[in-house]
């Protein structure tokens, strides 16, 4: 028994085409955005390969990532992150819990802020670094100090920019929420808090880069584990590639929690761009 077979052409519904468009369209701003960097890895690459760097001190970025795949496989570079990780949350998330909630105090009570804006003047102006030998005599060699002095590098981003955005709220909105009966904390929960949202998340992504910056130093200082500590034990050990994978491990890094705060901005003030 014979069938017979008609040929039909394939039709493409238009939602699929619109994801095949929005994919190509994807990828191309992707590659657009970091041509630069791509152009310098491989820039980089032909330089060490040609010789026209010193690849002893400036390996290429394959050996880098060599050295990086093979610290994650092995779960060295893993057990690195993870520790990094832990000190510089748990500053992040004292300075957010501190930081926030006095700010939004000081932004909204002159009275309050007159009173202890000296003394934060003071503190922001001294360097963390400088009084790490102090958190050290107090608190010793282990996590306390290190993680004390990231929280002190990171809090005062995240208490200036909450203060700046409770000042900045537009006063029109205030007396508008009085006019119409609101309280205090009515005013304070509906108006205030979330017009000063925007400037707070650039205190937090200040803050987070800030907390980075200061886990390098930490972690060089007492430390047997971290990726602080791999970067200064790999130099010390002139392993090159592994120095630089930790580097960039750490600017990955930078990059995420910058990110996750961005996309966090994004859904909590649908109103403002989030930059």
């Amino acid at each position: 028994m014979a069938f017979q077979t008609i040929d039909q052409p394939v039709r493409i519904s238009a939602p699929s085409v619109a994801f095949l468009s929005g994919s190509r369209g994807g990828a191309a701003r992707l590659a657009s955005r970091y041509a630069l960097v791509l152009a310098f890895l491989v820039a980089w690459e032909a330089a060490a390969r040609l010789g026209a760097i010193n690849a002893s001190i400036f390996p290429a970025p394959d050996q880098i990532a060599q050295a990086m795949w093979k610290g994650l496989t092995s779960g060295t570079l893993r057990a690195d992150i993870a520790i990094s990780l832990q000190r510089s949350g748990a500053a992040f998330a004292l300075a957010v819990l501190s930081g926030i909630p006095l700010g939004l105090i000081m932004g909204r009570f002159r009275a309050i802020e007159g009173a202890l804006d000296p003394i934060l003047q003071l503190f922001r102006q001294t360097s963390a670094l400088a009084l790490y030998p102090v958190f050290i005599l107090i608190f010793g060699l282990g996590e306390t100090s290190k993680v004390f002095v990231i929280f002190w590098a990171t809090l005062f981003p995240i208490l200036l920019a909450t203060i700046g955005g409770v000042k900045e709220v537009d006063r029109k909105l205030i007396e508008m929420a009085r006019t119409y009966g609101a309280s205090e904390p009515t005013i304070f929960r509906r108006v205030i808090l979330p017009a000063s949202v925007p400037q707070i998340f650039v205190g937090l992504r200040l803050s987070a880069t800030t907390a980075l910056l200061l886990l390098i130093a930490a972690e060089m200082i007492g430390a047997n584990k971290g990726l602080g500590f791999t970067v200064l034990n790999a130099q010390y050990n002139f392993e090159i590639p592994t120095m630089f994978a930790a580097i960039f491990l750490l600017a990955f890094l930078g990059l995420a929690a910058n990110a996750l705060l961005v996309r966090l901005q994004a859904k909590l003030c649908r109103w403002s761009d989030a930059t």
